[in-house]
C-alpha cells in the first residue's frame, strides 16, 4: 500500500509557496523602486491564523528564496506570527521590520548574512522584547562592523529562556553579559563559538538546565570539569566533538575537557537526563557503567564515532543487560543511526558518518522504509553543498527506492526524493559517483511516468551529466531518462533543450559511435528516442539537427540491420518531425533518403510503414518543394502512398502519440493529392480509436472537427478519405455525448 500523502494544509501551503506571485498581488507606490514593492493577499478580509502564518513563513524560508518582498506579505492585518523561522535568507532590516507588528515568543534566524543579531533584535516590537522565550541565531553575526562583537541587544530580552549562539563570534565577554542580564535563561548553546573561559557559567549554576558546547575548541580553564560539575540543576549536557570549519577557530587551542574526567565524577550532575560525548576520546565501558549506574534517570547518551556504542547494553535488545530505557546515537544499529540523523541535523561530520553506516544496512533491505527516507531528506536539504553528506545520502536513497522498494511509496514522497536528488546533482555537476547515484534513482519507470516534479530541470541536469561523463552505464541511464522526459515537457522546453548545440552534438556522437560499431543496442535505442522526442514540434531543434549533419548520420543508421533492436521506427519518426517543418522540407528530397523511405513504406511492420508514409505526406502536401528526382518518381510515390495506407490493418495498441494536430492542417486541405489526406485521417482515426477522450478533446479544441466536417461535405473529397473522416467524427460525437 502507498503511504498516505501529506495533509491538505501542507498541500495548500506548498502550492502558495510554489506560486506566490500568482496567488498574491504586488503593489508599490510611484516613487518606490521595483525591489521595494510589497506583496499582499488579494482578499481584504483574508486572515491566516497563528499556525498557518508560522508554517507559511517557515516553508518560504526552507526554500531559501525568502526576500524582503515576501516578508511584506506578513502584515498584521492578514497574518499572526508567533514562532518565526528564517534560515539563510537574503533579507534586510527593511523587510524584517514587519516583525514589529507581531507578538513573537520564539525566533529562529539562522545564517543571516546581511543583518546582525543586534539589528535583528531591533526589528522586534516591545511586546516581543518583553516576552520572547527562545532565540536561535546560529551561524549569524554579532558584528556591527568588521571589528567589534556587540551583544548588548540581548540584554533587552529579560524573559529569554532558550538561547542558541552557536557558530557565531560570541565570546567570553558576551557570555558574561547574558548570564548577568538574562535572569531566567536556562537553556544555552555555545557550540563552535570563540569562548575561551567558561567560568561565567557559575553565575547560573543553580538555574541552567541545558548546556550544549559541541566543538567548543578553546578554554583558558584547567578546571573546566569542576565548573560543569557545579551546574547542579543541569539536565542536558553536550560536550561532543567533531571536526570544525569556522575560520576563527583555527588559531585556538583545543578545549581542556576530558570526557573521561567527567565520567569519573560518578555522583556529579545528579539530575542529568541527557549526555552527549560523541567524538570524544577515552570513553569506554569501564567508565560508562559506573556513571550510568549512578544516573538512573539518564534517557539519552550520545556515542557517535565512539566504539562503545557497539557494547551489547546499547546495541543488542535481545541480550541480557540491554538498557531499553536509554536512547543512544552511534553506528552499531539502525536505531542508533536514525537517532543520530535526527539529533545531529546541524552537524555534517556526524551526519556523514551515520549515512555511511546506514548505506551498509540499506543494501540488504527488502521492505520499503519510508521512516528512514523521512530521516534522510531533511539532512539533504540542510546541507546541500556538503559533498560527503550528499554522496552518502544519494547512495542510501537509491537503495531505498530501487526495484520494488519504490512501488509502495506515495508519489508525494517520491517527488520530494527527486527534488533532493536534483539539488545534489546541481551542487556537484563534476562529481561522477554522485551523479551516478542520482541517475540510478531517477532511472525508474514509476518516477519518470507517475511522479510530479520539475521535469525540465531534471532533463537539463541529466543532459549536462550526459555531456560531462563517458561512463557507459551513466550514458545509458542519461539517454533513457532524457528520452522519456522529452515527451513530458512543453514544446518550448524541448526546443530550449534540443537546440543547445552541445546537447545535440553529444546525442549525435552517441549515434555515430554505435552506428560505426554496427551496435544497435539499448543505448542507441534510448538515444534515438530522446532525439525523436526532442525534435517533436520543435523547428529550432530540427534545424540544429540538420546543421550538425544529423540527417546524413540517420541515413547511415537506416542501412544498419539488427533483428534484436528495431531502430527504424524511431529514425523515421524523427525524420517525420523534420518533414513537418516547412522551412527544411526541401533538404529531405534527396535520392538516397527517398529511396530508403520508399523501401520502408512497404515494410510489414505497420509502425515503420506509417512513419515512412507520414514523411511522404508532409513533403507531397507542400507545392513549394521541388521533386526533381528520377527515382522514385513523384507520381509513383503518390500511388504507393495511397496503396500502403489502404493496406494497413488497425494495430492492437497505440503506436504513436501527438501533442497537437496543427501540423495536419495543410495535409487535410491537400485536395490535389487525396492520398495525403488519407494518411492524415487514418492517423486521427487510429489515435482516437485507442484514446478518444484525450484526442477527441484535442481535435475539438484545435478546430480540427470543423475541418473534418468541411472535408466530409466537400464534393471533391475522395471516398476513402470521407469514410475515415466520418469515422473520426462519429467517435468524437459519441465521446462528447458520454461526458
Amino acid at each position: 500500500m502507498h503511504e498516505s500523502p501529506g495533509s491538505l494544509q501542507e498541500a495548500c501551503i506548498d502550492y502558495i509557496c510554489d506560486n506566490l506571485h500568482d496567488v498574491c498581488q504586488a503593489s508599490s507606490t510611484v516613487d518606490q523602486a521595483p525591489e521595494e514593492q510589497r506583496l499582499r493577499f488579494p482578499w481584504a478580509d483574508m486572515f491566516l491564523h497563528r499556525n498557518l502564518s508560522d508554517d507559511l513563513l517557515a516553508h518560504l524560508g526552507e526554500r531559501r528564496t525568502l526576500t524582503d518582498e515576501m516578508l511584506s506579505l506578513f502584515d498584521h492585518k492578514h497574518t499572526c506570527l508567533n514562532r518565526v523561522k528564517i534560515r539563510k535568507a537574503d533579507v534586510s532590516t527593511k523587510g524584517l521590520r514587519v516583525l514589529k507588528q507581531h507578538r513573537i515568543t520564539e525566533l529562529e534566524a539562522i545564517g543571516l548574512e546581511n543583518v546582525s543579531v543586534n539589528d535583528l533584535v531591533g526589528c522586534l516590537g516591545e511586546w516581543s522584547l518583553k516576552n520572547l522565550r527562545a532565540l536561535n541565531v546560529a551561524n549569524s553575526s554579532f558584528r556591527a562592523n568588521a571589528r567589534f562583537c556587540v551583544v548588548v541587544s540581548l540584554s533587552k530580552l529579560r524573559n529569554l529562556q532558550v538561547l542558541n549562539v552557536s557558530g557565531t563570534e560570541f565570546d567570553r565577554h558576551g557570555l558574561d553579559i547574558i548570564l548577568e542580564d538574562l535572569p531566567v535563561l536556562e537553556n544555552l548553546d555555545i557550540s563552535e563559538t570563540s569562548i575561551d573561559d567558561l567560568s561565567p557559567l557559575r553565575k547560573c549554576k543553580d538555574r541552567l538546565k541545558s548546556l550544549t558546547m559541541y566543538n567548543l575548541r578553546a578554554s583558558h580553564n584547567e578546571d573546566i570539569v569542576n565548573i560543569l560539575c557545579e551546574l547542579s540543576n543541569l539536565r542536558h549536557l553536550d560536550i561532543s566533538e567533531g571536526f570544525w570549519g569556522q575560520n576563527f577557530f583555527l588559531n585556538l587551542e583545543p578545549i581542556h575537557l576530558s570526557a573521561a574526567d567527567l565520567l569519573n565524577r560518578h555522583h556529579s550532575l545528579p539530575k542529568l537526563v541527557s549526555l552527549d560525548v560523541s567524538g570524544k576520546e577515552g570513553v569506554c565501558e569501564t567508565l560508562l557503567k559506573p556513571f550510568l549506574n549512578s544516573h538512573p534517570n539518564l534517557q539519552f547518551l550520545g556515542l557517535t564515532t565512539i566504539d562503545a556504542c557497539h557494547l551489547p547494553m546499547f546495541s543488542e535488545p535481545s541480550k541480557p543487560g540491554f538498557l531499553d530505557h536509554l536512547t543512544v546515537t552511534g553506528d552499531a544499529s539502525e536505531a542508533q543511526i536514525q537517532e543520530a540523523l535526527k539529533r545531529y541535523i546541524m552537524r555534517p561530520i556526524f551526519l556523514q558518518k551515520s549515512l555511511d553506516s546506514l548505506f551498509t544496512l540499506t543494501r540488504v533491505f527488502a521492505e520499503p522504509r519510508l521512516d528512514i527516507i523521512k530521516s534522510i531528506l531533511p539532512v539533504m536539504k540542510k546541507h546541500p553543498t556538503d559533498l560527503g553528506v550528499q554522496m552518502a545520502a544519494t547512495a542510501c536513497i537509491y537503495n531505498l527506492t530501487k526495484s520494488e522498494m519504490g512501488q509502495s511509496l506515495h508519489t508525494m514522497w517520491l517527488g520530494r526524493i527527486v527534488t533532493a536528488t536534483l539539488n545534489a546533482m546541481q551542487s556537484f555537476p563534476s562529481h561522477q559517483q554522485l551523479q551516478k547515484n542520482a541517475l540510478l534513482t531517477l532511472c525508474s519507470d514509476r518516477i519518470l511516468q507517475e511522479v510530479p516534479f520539475d521535469k525540465y530541470r531534471c532533463a537539463e541536469l541529466v543532459m549536462e551529466c550526459l555531456c560531462t561523463f563517458e561512463n557507459a552505464v551513466m550514458i545509458r541511464m542519461s539517454v533513457a531518462i532524457c528520452g522519456i522526459l522529452a515527451a513530458k515537457i512543453s514544446t518550448e522546453q524541448t526546443s530550449r533543450l534540443g537546440s543547445k548545440s552541445s546537447n545535440m552534438k553529444r546525442l549525435l556522437a552517441i549515434v555515430e559511435e554505435k552506428t560505426a560499431q554496427k551496435t544497435l543496442d539499448i543505448t542507441l535505442r534510448f538515444t534515438l528516442s530522446a532525439l525523436w522526442n526532442l525534435t517533436d514540434e520543435s523547428p529550432s531543434t530540427c534545424k540544429m539537427f540538420l546543421e550538425l549533419n544529423g540527417l546524413h548520420l540517420f541515413i547511415r543508421v537506416l542501412t544498419v540491420r539488427n533483428e534484436r533492436v528495431q531502430a527504424e521506427t524511431k529514425v523515421l519518426g524523427l525524420i517525420n518531425n523534420l518533414a513537418e517543418v516547412k522551412e527544411i522540407r526541401s533538404a529531405l528530397v534527396k535520392e538516397s533518403l527517398m529511396e530508403i523511405i520508399c523501401h520502408f513504406l512497404h515494410s510489414t511492420h505497420i509502425d515503420v510503414s506509417y512513419f515512412a508514409a507520414g514523411i511522404f505526406s508532409h513533403i507531397l502536401s507542400d507545392d513549394t518543394v521541388k521533386w526533381d528526382l528520377e527515382k522514385p518518381s513523384k507520381d509513383a510515390m503518390v500511388q504507393e502512398l495511397g496503396e500502403a495506407v489502404l493496406s494497413w490493418e488497425e494495430p492492437s495498441s497505440e503506436m504513436v502519440a501527438y501533442r497537437s494536430f496543427k501540423p495536419f492542417f495543410p495535409l487535410l486541405m491537400c485536395f490535389r493529392t487525396p492520398q495525403v489526406q488519407l494518411w492524415a485521417v487514418w492517423a486521427m482515426q487510429h489515435v482516437c480509436s485507442k484514446n478518444v477522450q484525450r484526442y477527441g478533446s484535442m481535435l475539438r479544441a484545435e478546430g480540427v472537427v470543423d475541418i473534418l466536417q468541411k472535408l466530409v461535405y466537400n464534393a471533391h473529397c475522395e471516398q476513402n478519405v470521407e469514410r475515415l473522416a466520418t469515422k473520426v467524427l462519429d467517435m468524437i460525437l459519441t465521446d462528447s455525448t458520454n461526458e
